[in-house]
């Protein structure tokens, strides 16, 4: 049973300030929205370059094997026109050497033109997130802050647990500088890791790094990849979280089933409520 907690977080890996030497950061808003936190690393952090994303993704495929046939490469510069602007390079190198999938069964990433939106890169979803997050921040009694303004983030990622991935696209326009920011269920806490998409996949599933709103036992089996296909679950969960856990969790009590109030909804249950909205819509 996957049961979220919100632990001390281990600190990210090294990078380079852009006045001054390396440091060791790593940031979570939204309890404490006015308090960041930089820590130094542990000797055994792994010592990525944030230069070179190639050093990043060896060492992500030495800790989880990518499928064995490489999927077809995507029409980048296409791709890049559609979105209106460049994408980091570690990001295409990703999607080249995995393809679509998960990442122990609750990190999907977005990949353009997937069959479904509500995993597509180049789909209304990145767009849709924004408005979503401030509409969920000014609804609350107390709305909080944004640990990043809004026009800022691009949603590029999901988990089982309808936390969003998202670029912070500053500078606008040197993507191999973006870092990662993790909202849980476009609601407060965030968790910014200070590096590229890959770094940030290397330290997680490494166990490097906790992110405070992924479960404490997303690693008990171990760092894995599970390829999708057009029949797989990648693209269809990513779409249940567009739909509020609460509701899901409801409907599942309401219907027999048990569930905590915490954790990974399982997937027999995601299907079983598609079946029923998809046949009553």
């Amino acid at each position: 049973m996957m049961i979220r907690t919100h632990p001390p977080f281990h600190p990210a890996r090294s990078v380079r300030d852009q006045e001054g030497p390396r440091r060791q950061a790593s940031v979570r808003c939204g309890d404490h929205p006015r308090q960041s936190c930089s820590r130094r690393a542990p000797p055994t952090t792994p010592s990525l370059t944030p230069k070179d994303p190639m050093t990043a993704l060896t060492a992500l495929t030495t800790l989880c094997p990518p499928p064995p046939a490489a999927p077809p490469a995507p029409d980048w510069s296409r791709i890049e026109d559609e979105l209106g602007m460049n994408l980091p390079q570690d990001y295409k190198q990703l999607v080249a050497t995995y393809g679509p999938g998960q990442f122990c069964g609750f990190i999907t990433l977005y990949q353009p033109h997937a069959p479904s939106e509500w995993a597509d890169l180049t789909g209304p979803m990145p767009v849709r997130l924004r408005s979503q997050i401030e509409e969920v921040r000014q609804a609350a009694r107390h709305p909080w802050a944004l640990p990043h303004s809004l026009e800022n983030l691009f949603a590029m990622g999901v988990t089982g647990n309808g936390d969003y991935l998202f670029w912070v696209t500053q500078p606008a326009g040197t993507p191999e500088e973006w870092n990662v920011a993790v909202n849980e269920a476009l609601r407060a806490p965030w968790f910014t890791y200070i590096g590229s998409l890959t770094e940030f996949l290397v330290t997680a599933l490494s166990g490097t790094t906790r992110i405070p709103m992924f479960p404490k036992d997303l690693l008990d089996n171990g760092a894995t990849f599970t390829p999708a296909t057009l029949r797989s679950t990648a693209p269809a969960e990513a779409a249940w979280t567009s739909v509020s856990t609460r509701t899901i969790r409801d409907w599942a009590n309401a219907n027999g089933y048990d569930l905590p109030e915490r954790g990974r909804i399982p997937s027999e249950v995601m299907q079983a409520w598609e079946q029923e909205n998809s046949s009553s819509g």
